[in-house]
């Protein structure tokens, strides 16, 4: 579809996702995941950009349906998380074909579900990047030069931004601007960020307002910071919704707060008009492909809710 019919975007959320190293606190219930879109379109929302990789509990057959009915656009997901969120054997099961089922995926689709994924999630370590992320990420690397899809990384608690590029950018030779850095939030340092910002890469603060992450109050200072040193056009913004507590329609901020309360507190900061420019102009070019490999389908816009 042509990225400006994204309109409002959430860069960086989840309808559903499961992991065994977060028992009880899974995403799996459509209703909800309907209900919470419905939410967000109500605040003007457009699009939502699910980040839950292979493995997770995607559910990539039940996006389109959500989708249509509630009128938000969704963008799904490859990749792989860190070790710890899947089992050794389903890793064992994935050795010497990674980079198979990343293109798969982004080209043919997931599973029988027919839905393609619009790009590549991949996750480093606090600090420091392990044997699994380095695996992980030459294989998104290769998936990128095979498709032309983005790679969106996971940083843990918001580390290791610079020895991601290091590695995508410099060693596996992916341009900067295909990649996107997730939860600068949660690590407010501004020299890191700025260098980040600097090499060219997307910079997604996400998460607002997590019960376990003490930052949201400094995250307007480092979003203008970034803008005042010119690097507005790399900013996004998500709401990272990553369990049921957490969802606006079980009590939680979710999805609406993020247009509801973060939209107008950092139009505060950087101004209305900068601030509608990252939650539609900077999605929209940062999720942008001229895909490879894979014959082009006529655009589909879903009905409106």
């Amino acid at each position: 579809m042509p990225p400006e019919h994204l309109g409002v975007c959430d860069a960086h959320d989840h309808l559903f996702f499961g992991s065994p190293a977060l028992p009880g606190q899974e995403l799996r219930d459509a209703s909800a995941a309907r209900a919470e879109l419905a939410a967000f379109r109500e605040q003007g929302g457009g699009s939502v950009v699910q980040w839950t990789p292979y493995g997770l509990g995607r559910r990539a057959a039940d996006l389109p349906l959500l989708s249509r009915d509630t009128g938000v656009h969704v963008v799904a997901a490859t990749g792989l998380h860190q070790a710890v969120h899947h089992p050794p054997e389903s890793l064992h099961e994935l050795r010497g074909r990674l980079t198979d089922v990343f293109v798969s995926e982004l080209t043919s689709g997931i599973g029988t579900s027919g839905v393609r994924a619009g790009l590549v999630k991949v996750a480093g370590g606090f600090h420091t990047l392990d044997g699994h992320a380095r695996w992980t990420m030459t294989a998104a690397a290769e998936a990128h030069h095979a498709t032309g899809a983005p790679i969106a990384v996971h940083l843990e608690l918001g580390t290791a931004a610079l020895d991601v590029l290091d590695l995508l950018c410099g060693a596996l030779e992916v341009p900067p601007h295909r990649v996107i850095l997730g939860h600068l939030n949660r690590s407010p340092d501004l020299v890191v960020q700025r260098q980040a910002a600097e090499a060219g890469a997307y910079l997604a603060f996400d998460g607002p307002s997590r019960a376990h992450h003490a930052t949201d109050w400094r995250m307007p200072d480092a979003v203008r910071a970034l803008a005042d040193a010119g690097f507005g056009d790399r900013l996004l913004l998500g709401a990272d919704t990553t369990t049921a507590a957490a969802r606006s329609v079980n009590g939680g901020p979710g999805m609406p707060y993020l247009l509801r309360r973060v939209r107008p507190r950092l139009a505060l900061a950087l101004g209305a008009e900068l601030v509608e420019r990252v939650f539609t102009q900077n999605p929209a070019r940062a999720l942008a492909v001229e895909w490879r490999g894979t014959p082009p389908r006529p655009p589909r816009v879903p009905d409106a809710a």
